[in-house]
């Protein structure tokens, strides 16, 4: 099997890459080096490839140093550019990693689902949902497939995120002062990724959007546990009030400290994402529990 893969150096890309380790991987990268294409010869790569992934993009900054231009230029000019390619191939399949935040940045309901309305309130999110729209609004040629994925928080080796901050405060003995927090989001192994990845590939079900999560959600709380069960260390949580830690956010933001108010939200929110639609078309189950796949990031961490 050949695989087109845009952003392959990336933290999925990669473990994507591995993941594929047995097949014909083509990454797309700005330059062109040793086994990777530059965009301009995508064209070219396309040829006789069986899929043609594309997750490259402009992520979230949270230190907020990005113009919304960006956004724009790259997750959905750029994703134009290669669906239309794609469209233009004889490549039969194209999986666009979008994002949950293209429909939400809040979830006001129990879960999210792919039915719900889209409302993004970033560039970030509204760059996602314009490529998304794009795709969509397109008439796909009988033997392709188009599917959109939307994955909740990714963890798995080679991620830098929260859950690396979080790791940091449990290696070092810090007591994690956000105790008096409860939610319940939902994360996303790249391993279950990866996997799902290749299913649709394989599998080829109803072209469509399909939001990608571990079964099951976890408390910020439980995640800290779950980090120190992964490490052998007895974790300390501290219940501060929320006030307080609400006004030290409000100083990170000016300071650019690493706890800042969006970061808080980020680790206090509750955001559950529904992955029943995509199970249930392709007839799976996921490699690993939610907790199999933290604790597996947790030793990467280690190593």
């Amino acid at each position: 099997m050949k695989v087109v893969v845009t952003g392959i150096t990336g933290f999925v890309g990669q473990n994507l890459s591995n993941y594929f380790s047995n097949e014909k991987v083509v990454g797309v990268s700005r330059t062109k080096s040793e086994g990777n294409v530059a965009y301009d010869e995508v064209p070219q790569a396309l040829h006789d490839a069986d899929a043609f992934v594309h997750l490259a993009g402009k992520a979230h900054d949270l230190k907020k140093t990005s113009s919304d231009q960006e956004y724009y230029t790259v997750n959905r000019d750029l994703t134009i550019q290669l669906f239309n390619q794609f469209l233009e191939s004889n490549c039969p399949v194209f999986i666009y990693m979008s994002s949950v935040k293209a429909v939400a940045d809040v979830v006001e309901e129990s879960e999210l689902t792919e039915d719900a309305i889209a409302n993004p309130v970033t560039a970030y999110g509204k760059s996602k949902k314009e490529a998304e729209e794009y795709i969509l609004k397109q008439t796909i040629p009988s033997g392709k497939y188009v599917y959109i994925l939307r994955p909740c928080m990714i963890h798995g080796p080679l991620n830098k995120g929260n859950l690396n901050l979080l790791y940091q405060f449990v290696a070092k003995g810090i007591p994690y002062p956000l105790a008096s927090f409860v939610n319940n989001r939902s994360f996303l192994s790249v391993d279950n990724l990866c996997f799902i990845i290749d299913q649709l590939i394989c599998k080829k079900p109803a072209i469509g959007v399909y939001q990608v999560a571990d079964d099951g959600g976890a408390s910020t709380n439980e995640l800290v546990s779950i980090i120190g069960k992964g490490m052998q260390k007895k974790v300390k949580l501290w219940r501060l009030p929320q006030g307080f830690i609400k006004f030290i956010a409000r100083i990170g933001d000016l300071l650019h400290l690493p706890l800042n108010t969006e970061r808080l939200t980020k680790l206090t929110e509750n955001y559950v994402v529904s992955n029943r639609k995509i199970k249930e078309a392709l007839q799976i189950e996921l490699p690993l529990t939610l907790e199999e796949g933290l604790l597996k990031t947790i030793q990467s961490f280690k190593g």
